[in-house]
């Protein structure tokens, strides 16, 4: 039998705020549960399909890092921190560990419920339509050469490199052949974040995190990259030729 589905599930030990913020994206047709702590959201997680996740950093005994980390291992679906912590080392962390936003709170629902419809419709239309790619060339694998013996496989979202398969995450993966499509030009953030995140709102260390996990994938040293260069005041440039 198929799993119930969700838009959003929440994961808050604060009951009032889960039960309000609940309550208010199913008032305007988002589909949204909730729970209060690790184990429910495990558990949730294994019955329901879900398209986001709303993630507190603190959840009684458990910290909402450490969940995130366990959900990354098996989901790639988008998970929204939702904090009254403000430092920056929060923030990095989460975005780090694979958070795709940290909102503060206090929060106002209209304008989380607008962030959050716009990423579950990317999300669903990424998992709706995996093989949407722009046109570019490739051979009849779906493989394209991006560096040396480093090619990226369009049929299954993977890098190849060193004869090993690295699969890259929806948003890796939007990036990097958005990066591709449009090799030898520099790519303003603010193009990013229109045309791969579709969020001219959401914090441009995104950008810089996933662009780190991308080095990480496919440069010989991440630290000095060759292929995707950081053009600095501006955005990113993907070298047309690399050796």
């Amino acid at each position: 039998m198929d799993m119930e589905s969700y838009k959003v599930l929440m994961i808050d030990d604060d009951e009032m705020i889960a039960t309000a913020t609940s309550e208010y994206f199913n008032m305007f047709g988002v589909k949204t549960s909730y729970v209060t702590s690790y184990a429910d959201a495990v558990a949730f997680l294994e019955k329901h399909d879900v398209s986001l996740l709303l993630l507190d950093i603190n959840l009684g005994e458990t910290s909402g890092f450490d969940l995130c980390r366990q959900i990354r291992e098996n989901y790639d679906l988008p998970i929204f921190f939702i904090s009254a912590r403000t430092s920056d080392d929060d923030v990095l962390i989460a975005l780090n560990i694979g958070g795709d936003d940290y909102i503060k709170k206090p929060y106002t629902l209209n304008v989380l419920l607008a962030k959050v419809k716009a990423a579950v419709s990317r999300y669903d239309r990424t998992r709706d339509n995996t093989h949407a790619v722009r046109n570019f060339q490739q051979n009849e694998d779906g493989l394209v050469k991006l560096t040396g013996e480093v090619y990226l496989n369009t049929n299954t979202h993977k890098i190849i490199a060193d004869g090993g398969e690295i699969t890259l995450k929806a948003l890796e993966y939007r990036l990097l052949y958005y990066l591709y499509t449009n090799r030898g030009k520099v790519v303003s953030k603010e193009d990013l974040l229109r045309d791969v995140w579709e969020d001219a709102y959401l914090n441009e260390g995104t950008i810089a995190v996933h662009i780190r996990h991308l080095r990480e994938k496919i440069e010989a040293d991440p630290k000095e990259p060759q292929l995707i260069k950081t053009v600095w005041g501006v955005g990113y440039l993907m070298e047309e030729t690399v050796p």
